[in-house]
C-alpha cells in the first residue's frame, strides 16, 4: 500500500484564476485532483500566491475565495482541514486542504495602507479557516523585504507584519528570502521573542546545488534547531540541471544536518505552460514530473534512507508540525 503524502507547496489556486482552468486536467499543473489522487497525497497546502505588482491583493483574495469554494464542493473530494483530522488523515476519504500565503503582496500591494493589508489578510483568514504559513516575498524586493533574487533585507513593514503575526499560530517561510532576509528574520525574532515557528516550504539546499532559492547550511541548520520543516522541491533548477538523482541527495544532506524530523515534501507544482524562460524546460524531471510519482519516490527514499526516514519525510514530519503549530 502507497504511504500517505503530506506536501506544502503546490500553485494550484494561481492556476485556478486562469480561464478555462480545471482541477481535473492531466497536462497543464502536477498537482491536478487526479495527480494527487494516484499519488495517495492527502494533504496538500495550497499556496495563495501573487506577483508583487498593482492590486496584487485582489489576486490574493481572490484565490482564497477559490479555497472556499473548493473545500464547500461536493464534486471534488477535497476538505478544509483542522487539528481534529491529523490524527486520522490516513483512513479519511478525500484529500485534505490546507492554505498559505506566497509573498505578502497578495495582500498588500505596495500602494495600500498597511492596516488595509492587515485587513485583506483577515478576511483570507475567514476564508481559509486555517493558515498554514506566511513567506513575506517572491523572488524580488517589496515593502516587506528582499526577496531570493534581491539584496534587500527586513523592512519595517516586514517587521509589522511579523508582530501582527506572532501567536496567531502560524509559521514564517523562508523558502523565498534574500539571505540578508533570512539573517535579519532570526534577528528580529530573538530580538523581539516572537512566538512564531519557522519553516522552509519548498527549498533544497546550497552546497548540493548552488542557487539563490536553496538554503545556505546556516540557515537550513537555524530551521532545523528551531524544529521547523524544510520541502524538498522538486523543480529541476533547484535539484540539479543534470542529474534527477540529485534529488536523493538533498534528502541526505539534510539528513547529515540531523534534519530526519525536519525534511518533508514541497514539489512546487505550477503552471509552466506561459513561462518566459524556455531554458528551464523541462521543469521537473519525468520521475517528479507530478503527484503521482510520490509512491514511487517514497518508495526509494526508503530504499536508500529506511522505512523511519521515509515514514517522516512522506508525512510524519509535516503531520507532528502542524499539530504542534495549532496545538
Amino acid at each position: 500500500m502507497a504511504r500517505a503524502i503530506i506536501d506544502i507547496h503546490c500553485d494550484l489556486l494561481i492556476y485556478l484564476t486562469r480561464e478555462n482552468s480545471d482541477i481535473n486536467t492531466t497536462k497543464d499543473i502536477g498537482s491536478s485532483l487526479p495527480f494527487l489522487q494516484n499519488g495517495n497525497v492527502k494533504l496538500q497546502t495550497m499556496a495563495i500566491f501573487a506577483p508583487t505588482v498593482a492590486e496584487s491583493h485582489k489576486l490574493g483574495l481572490q484565490q482564497s475565495q477559490i479555497f472556499k469554494y473548493l473545500a464547500h464542493s461536493e464534486t471534488d473530494n477535497l476538505y478544509a482541514i483542522g487539528k481534529e483530522h491529523l490524527g486520522t488523515l490516513d483512513t479519511i476519504e478525500g484529500i485534505g486542504m490546507v492554505a498559505s500565503v506566497e509573498n505578502a503582496s497578495a495582500f498588500c500591494d505596495e500602494a495600500i495602507d498597511l492596516k488595509e493589508g492587515f485587513k485583506n489578510l483577515d478576511l483570507i483568514i475567514q476564508n481559509v479557516g486555517k493558515l498554514f504559513y506566511i513567506s513575506l516575498t517572491h523572488h524580488a524586493e517589496n515593502r516587506f523585504g528582499g526577496g531570493n533574487y534581491s539584496t534587500a533585507g527586513l523592512k519595517d513593514d516586514g517587521k509589522a507584519l511579523m508582530d501582527y503575526m506572532a501567536g496567531k499560530h502560524i509559521a514564517l517561510d523562508f523558502s523565498h528570502t534574500s539571505d540578508a532576509l533570512a539573517y535579519d528574520l532570526l534577528t528580529y525574532l530573538a530580538k523581539q521573542n516572537l512566538d512564531i515557528p519557522i519553516i522552509a516550504s519548498h527549498s533544497n539546499y546550497r552546497p548540493v546545488w548552488d542557487h539563490p532559492r536553496n538554503l545556505s547550511d546556516e540557515i537550513a541548520s537555524e530551521i532545523i534547531r528551531k524544529e521547523g520543516l524544510i520541502g524538498v522541491n522538486f523543480l529541476r533548477a533547484f535539484v540539479n540541471n543534470d542529474n534527477p538523482n540529485a534529488l536523493y541527495d538533498h534528502i541526505a544532506h539534510g539528513i547529515a544536518l540531523n534534519g530526519r524530523d525536519a525534511i518533508c515534501f514541497g514539489a512546487d507544482y505550477f503552471f509552466a505552460g506561459t513561462h518566459p524562460d524556455q531554458s528551464r524546460i523541462p521543469f521537473y524531471y519525468p520521475a517528479h514530473e507530478n503527484a503521482s510519482r510520490y509512491p514511487d519516490i517514497a518508495i526509494e527514499i526508503e530504499k536508500r534512507f529506511g522505512g523511519e526516514v521515509a515514514e517522516k519525510i512522506s508525512s510524519g514530519n509535516a503531520k507532528r508540525f502542524l499539530d504542534r503549530l495549532w496545538d
